[in-house]
């Protein structure tokens, strides 16, 4: 492999790269907002484990979507995959430890992405967008006839899980370790992500979806790229649904159902897709709107998350992280 050319770290591209990917001064700020949250609002850990469960899936949902240009609308099977291989595996007896739980979770979720991606990802535009959620469909229904496994239509409640590190329990009336084990999770999985986004692998990505023919003419491995970040990607949604199963001590077929892909697209619509942090705006704008607004007008709640949407889809392209950014801008001095 060639050096790179004289001069090249002094490049306005390569300290534009470099720029993104250190660490800015205000990216502490929604893991500070976290922790006190914990203090501040005891009695809603509950919704706020939701919440962190449903950025992390977004997370994923982000991975593909935003960066990779992979338009899905079946992101839920992984999530719901990774639901039920913890709940099997605990309602049943095998295996019912927290941490090793997750990642064979995230196994379960990443071999079916595999085996999934394989074959969708020689496809694009509407056909990729119905062959996901068939893939989704197919699940669901296979989830629902297997009820001596998954508890059919009923579910799995009551999963024995065991106390976090041998120490914690998870107590479903006082949800502090949920919530601290699922931000602790949630940490992990953003760190992989955001280091994955700024390598060059993901740079290629971004190349991928903005460009995908001059990447085949530079000899860029496009479909196995694709293949590898959609694995990552529902990985990380398998665990998503783990974490969910675990909090919640149950899980069902709402895991696996179109309600919840759908609700993670449109938080990363409302947030602001390949960005990061449009995970974080968008899962706790959606959430925070969702319930307050049914506390509001408990028959018509959705109705304002509908207006809010088309005003977000008509004068914020890219959500509200975009409106953010164009405010920034604009009122930024300009520099030469």
């Amino acid at each position: 492999m060639t050096a790179p050319p004289t001069g090249w770290s002094d490049h306005p591209a390569a300290r534009a790269l470099a720029g993104r990917h250190r660490l800015r001064a205000w990216e502490p700020i929604p893991w500070l907002l976290a922790l006190a949250f914990y203090f501040a609002f005891p009695k809603y850990l509950g919704f706020g484990t939701e919440v962190l469960v449903t950025i992390l899936f977004a997370l994923s949902l982000d991975l593909v979507l935003g960066y990779a240009g992979i338009v899905t609308l079946g992101h839920a099977a992984f999530f719901g995959a990774g639901a039920y291989t913890v709940g099997m595996l605990a309602k049943h007896g095998i295996w019912n430890e927290p941490i090793t739980g997750l990642i064979l979770a995230a196994l379960v979720a990443a071999l079916i992405g595999l085996g999934s991606g394989v074959v969708l990802l020689r496809t694009q535009g509407l056909t990729l967008l119905m062959l996901t959620l068939c893939t989704m469909a197919l699940l669901e229904e296979a989830a629902n006839l297997a009820h001596d496994y998954t508890g059919g239509f009923d579910g799995l409640d009551s999963l024995p899980i065991a106390p976090l590190l041998g120490w914690f329990e998870f107590n479903p009336l006082y949800p502090r370790t949920q919530y601290l084990y699922v931000l602790s999770v949630l940490f992990v999985c953003f760190v992989f992500v955001r280091t994955l986004v700024y390598s060059p692998f993901g740079q290629s990505l971004t190349g991928i979806r903005e460009n995908t023919l001059r990447m085949h003419a530079v000899g860029a491995p496009v479909r196995r790229r694709l293949v590898l970040c959609y694995v990552l990607s529902a990985a990380i949604a398998g665990v998503a649904g783990g974490v969910w199963a675990q909090a919640n001590a149950y899980v069902n077929l709402g895991t696996l159902g179109l309600d919840r892909a759908a609700t993670v697209l449109i938080i990363l619509v409302l947030g602001g897709h390949g960005r990061l942090y449009g995970a974080f705006v968008g899962a706790v704008a959606y959430m925070a709107l969702a319930h307050f607004l049914s506390k509001i007008y408990p028959t018509a709640w959705q109705l304002g998350l509908g207006l809010l949407l088309v005003v977000i889809a008509l004068f914020a392209k890219n959500g509200i992280l975009g409106i953010v950014e164009a405010a920034v801008r604009r009122h930024a001095p300009r520099v030469t």
